[in-house]
């Protein structure tokens, strides 16, 4: 990392525009404790920011298949920080929804574009892909501190300084697109590599929409959950929302280093075994012992992300960017779909009741990695 000056940007403009994910379900205690939500309105928030990245983020990433689009980079930081820095000054439902949904589009604008430098700038190292995706999961682990600094005990009138992080991110990508140059030159450092194995990425999509819906399930509902598992300690919710996003970090930098000695398909499979046994005590176990099951759900779920990205792309060597836009966007933000099901089920009977079907989701990423096969590809360097 400290000899790739370009990749270290990338991961820390990647934390910037990661926190806004993050944000999303930050917000939603906020929400439910000023404006009265029911949980399944408030999780309509997530639905909103999930819908359409789902959509749209595959589109950006064939977009940039086709053409050239480096100032992506800055600009979808922005406007996805704009989003969420505005979704808490109009007391309207409809248009907080708008400017989440908002947040949504720069964040799935982001991606596909971000994934493709990272690729050129880690000279397809899994290891050093590992990094780029740990600036995104800091930047989920650091979105509840960054939402209870701003707002605290406060309004959510208060959500306009959280556009500071975007403005960070979108200064450090201006250097960033000096270093690894212009679309032509992502095509000479980035050659494909053989045909495209069309259904083995589209099994992997179905284990990403597996492990999506998981974490976005639990991301959006583990601030209550803790408040009500672990009662009588106020912070709660914030450290389970911090760990959930933490352990993350953890994790890619793990699945980084163990793909250097196995193969990815093999250590995705072993992590989302892990991953059932520890969503089902994140669920179950009463009092603070839940607090460890969501750092070892977090680092199960994250083991295989960054490894999912670099699959993905060698599935489709010659769509690099749509292959990003649906690791990194489509499926990842269908998981969001399920969020408002899940409250509504809560609202009807109880929330742990509507959260353990989340159980079997890894269970489903296990059983397709299964038949996944390796992509036979040229050794890389590991640096």
């Amino acid at each position: 990392m400290r000899s790739n000056p370009a990749l270290v940007l990338l991961a820390l403009g990647h934390a910037c525009v990661d926190l806004y994910q993050g944000a999303v379900a930050a917000l939603i205690p906020f929400f439910v404790a000023e404006r009265h939500y029911s949980l399944a309105v408030a999780s309509g928030l997530v639905l909103a920011a999930s819908l359409l990245s789902s959509i749209t983020q595959p589109l950006f990433g064939a977009l940039t298949d086709r053409w050239p689009m480096p100032w992506l980079l800055p600009a979808s930081t922005l406007v996805g920080g704009a989003g969420i820095a505005l979704s808490g000054l109009s007391g309207s439902y409809p248009l907080t929804l708008a400017f989440v949904a908002l947040s949504g589009i720069g964040v799935a604008a982001y991606h596909p574009e971000s994934a493709r430098a990272a690729r050129i700038a880690s000279r397809g190292s899994h290891t050093a892909m590992s990094w780029f995706s740990l600036g995104g999961n800091i930047g989920f682990a650091l979105a509840p501190i960054a939402v209870a600094l701003a707002i605290g005990h406060g309004s959510l009138r208060a959500t306009p300084v959280l556009v500071l992080p975007a403005l960070a991110g979108a200064a450090l990508c201006v250097p960033v697109l000096r270093m690894i140059g212009d679309h032509r030159a992502t095509t000479a450092a980035a050659p494909a590599r053989g045909g495209d194995d069309v259904a083995s990425f589209v099994k992997l999509s179905l284990a990403v929409i597996a492990r999506s819906t998981v974490f976005i399930g639990l991301s959006t509902f583990i601030a209550v959950h803790a408040q009500q598992r672990v009662p009588g300690v106020p912070t709660a919710g914030t450290l389970a929302l911090f760990l959930l996003f933490l352990g993350g970090a953890v994790g890619s930098v793990l699945g980084g280093r163990l793909a250097q000695r196995y193969d990815r398909v093999r250590v995705s499979r072993w992590s989302y075994l892990s991953s059932v046994v520890a969503v089902a005590g994140v669920i179950h176990v009463p009092g603070p012992a839940m607090l460890l099951f969501v750092a070892l759900t977090s680092a199960g779920l994250y083991v295989p992300f960054s490894l999912q990205v670099t699959l993905g792309q060698d599935y489709l060597p010659s769509r690099a960017g749509t292959a990003s836009g649906v690791t990194l966007g489509l499926t990842v933000s269908v998981g969001g779909l399920i969020s408002p099901l899940l409250g509504r089920l809560a609202d009807t009977t109880s929330l742990p009741t509507a959260l353990t079907p989340l159980i079997l989701m890894p269970l489903v990423s296990w059983l397709v990695f299964r038949v996944l096969p390796e992509p036979a590809i040229p050794a890389r360097s590991e640096s």
